[in-house]
This record gives C-alpha cells, sequence and structure tokens, in this order.
C-alpha cells in the first residue's frame, strides 16, 4: 500500500489513462494527485486541490460521489443544500422507458 495523502481521504477514483488519482480530501474538497509508475512500481506526487466548496459528499456505504470525464478535465459533483430556504430546489427529472415514448411519439411508418 503506498501513502497519497498524509490528510486523509475518500472516494478515490484512478483517471482513465492512469496517470492520475482523484480523490476527496478530509475537508470535502476533490484533490488530484499525479502518479508515475514503473513496472510493478509507482509513487505519487504532490496532491493538488481541484474542487473546494459546498458539495455533497454522504452517500450509501461510502460509494463515490462524484465522476470524471474521460478527458480528465470535467467534473461531475452535487451542491451541498444550504443557503435561502425560501428559494425553489433544483429539478430532477427522471425518464424511464423513453425509448417506448419516442416509439410512442414518432411510429416508424
Amino acid at each position: 500500500m503506498r501513502l497519497v495523502s498524509t490528510a486523509g481521504g475518500t472516494r478515490p477514483l484512478w483517471a482513465r489513462n492512469g496517470k492520475e488519482l482523484f480523490y476527496v480530501g478530509a475537508d470535502g474538497a476533490l484533490l488530484r494527485v499525479p502518479v508515475e509508475a514503473s513496472g510493478a512500481t509507482w509513487n505519487a506526487g504532490t496532491p493538488m486541490k481541484l474542487l473546494a466548496g459546498r458539495y455533497f459528499n454522504g452517500g450509501v456505504a461510502g460509494g463515490r460521489t462524484y465522476d470524471v470525464s474521460l478527458d480528465g478535465q470535467r467534473f461531475l459533483k452535487i451542491k451541498a443544500a444550504g443557503g435561502d430556504a425560501s428559494a425553489v430546489p433544483p429539478a430532477l427529472i427522471v425518464v424511464q422507458h423513453w425509448d417506448e415514448e419516442l416509439k410512442r411519439l414518432a411510429p416508424t411508418r
């Protein structure tokens, strides 16, 4: 086992290129660590903070609460609740069986 962070962290995710490791730090920030591999050994560089702020880091049984794009340049995180209590919460619409709805609306000839 290799030490990547001296300040702790959870929810690790390897970049698709295998040259970086992402994780959530003890303060809830998203961090990136460059990794150099040579054969069966590897070394971790210095962690760099990518995203700080109020993001949801809960999750069921320690599951990951973020994702990283294929190129490692864009990140998907859920903003934490807070702020104006009178504000309308954002909506999330999930469409199940959308292919059946599409068939109904645009039947083939």
